[in-house]
């Protein structure tokens, strides 16, 4: 049994994780400030009661990452950090770039810099396909150039690798993984990203948006491959130093066939509308695991029509 601070972990990816921590049987204590979006607060509050009806031993602590004072005594003690706060989606970042950069730069920074004053030796942290933005060639590796943004969430989530990385230079023993999270879906994924939103519109009877005309390319990656990519990174045995690695399905499919698996899944056809592609949205996202699998011999494993299976129960459960 290892004591884990997890931060964010009443979200989306938190919630699982922490999850999963508890289930084997580690301390995993919870930080979350729930606010309200882009996560809904109302969702995180659910999360944190099913966590604490299903495990006794769970703990939730309602603190912000930018607060050091607050953090200082909840990294105490700590074996390892799990750092999954943070403001994520890259249109919402537009509207107020200065958060983000606070919340997912000095957060980390942050509760890094505690980490590493307490001695603790892993660290992982939330990352995102986004820092690729369109430069950089597909699939994306994790040596590949990531250097021309295309929103300020993206930036936010590369200035938060650079400065991580940095530090680890002031911290011979720490363990610093950035995990290049490949757009998530499944079970509590934010309501108003596209599977869990299309699904409920499928489900209804109602059309779907699509924007552009339909030949985007996202590599979707259930929610569950993720968690085993975060306890296979936390669990490695791995040198000292920065390391990042994606976590994809690494089967990258267009949102006309996305359209298609989820009428699939649902048993129905979608009437589909377009609308223009919104600022900061790339062209793809194709993730190359060959690190992951050869590090952390780690391999997604859930189809993306299990996994729509998988989301269209959670959305028939919880209308």
């Amino acid at each position: 049994m290892a004591r884990i601070v997890v931060t964010g972990g009443a979200g989306f990816i938190g919630y699982h994780v922490t999850r999963a921590l508890l289930a084997r049987g580690d301390e995993a204590t919870v930080i979350d400030d729930f606010s309200d979006g882009p996560y809904p607060r109302a969702e995180k509050v659910r999360n944190e009661g099913d966590l604490l009806s299903a495990f006794s031993g769970a703990r939730v602590v309602r603190a912000c990452v930018t607060d050091r004072a607050a953090m200082a005594p909840l990294i105490d003690g700590a074996e390892a950090v799990v750092h999954l706060a943070g403001l994520a989606g890259v249109r919402p970042s537009f509207g107020d770039p200065v958060r983000y950069a606070r919340v997912n730069v000095e957060g980390t920074a942050v509760v890094q810099e505690l980490a590493r004053q307490r001695g603790v030796e892993r660290f992982l942290f939330a990352s995102s396909s986004s820092i690729y933005g369109n430069a950089t060639p597909l699939p994306a590796r994790e040596d590949a150039p990531a250097v021309v943004p295309e929103s300020p969430y993206a930036a936010s989530k590369r200035s938060a690798e650079l400065v991580a990385s940095a530090i680890c230079r002031n911290a011979p023993e720490m363990r610093c993984a950035a995990l290049r999270f490949f757009t998530v879906y499944g079970a509590r994924q934010r309501p108003e990203m596209a599977i869990t939103r299309f699904m409920r519109a499928a489900l209804a009877g109602r059309p779907v948006t699509i924007f552009g005309d339909g030949s985007m390319r996202r590599d979707f990656t259930y929610v569950d491959d993720i968690v085993r990519g975060v306890l296979a990174a936390l669990d490695a045995s791995a040198p000292p130093g920065f390391r990042a690695y994606n976590l994809g399905s690494g089967a990258p499919i267009d949102l006309r066939g996305l359209v298609e698996a989820i009428g699939a899944a649902a048993g129905v056809a979608l009437q589909v509308e377009r609308a223009p592609v919104p600022l900061g949205d790339v062209d793809a996202t194709f993730a190359d695991i060959t690190r992951a699998r050869t590090e952390l011999a780690w391999t997604p494993r859930v189809s993306l029509h299990e996994g729509l299976l998988a989301v269209r129960e959670w959305v028939t459960d919880h209308p």
